[in-house]
């Protein structure tokens, strides 16, 4: 059973850094896809950062230049580094990844708030 499990948020004032870390259970090359994605209350779930297991990364522009996410093969780890941060970025954010069969795995989350 595939455990992905996230640290590292807290409370940060706006224009300060965060760096979140996915540790999962097994290798990180198992899969395809790995990326970080957040909820803010009463919004819907959203794309922060993926990377593919080639190294290709992806992000939308409300975080591009602030956010980059990276990988650590050795610990099995993800990271996300979040930098100038906004008010707006408050959320719980979420690990994932994705194997080549489409199986989608989640982290619990954690809590990041940014006050202004």
């Amino acid at each position: 059973q595939v455990q992905l499990v996230e640290s590292g948020g807290g409370l940060v004032q706006a224009g300060g850094s965060l760096r979140l870390s996915c540790a999962a259970s097994g290798s990180i090359f198992s899969f395809n896809v790995m990326g970080w994605y957040r909820q803010a209350p009463g919004k819907q779930r959203e794309l922060v950062a993926d990377m593919t297991s080639g190294g290709s990364t992806n992000y939308p522009d409300s975080v591009k230049g602030r956010f980059t996410i990276s990988r650590d093969n050795a610990k099995n780890t993800v990271y996300l580094q979040m930098n100038s941060l906004k008010p707006e970025d408050g959320a719980v954010y979420y690990c994932a990844a994705a194997n080549k069969y489409g199986i989608i795995y989640w982290g619990q989350g954690t809590q990041v708030t940014v006050s202004s």
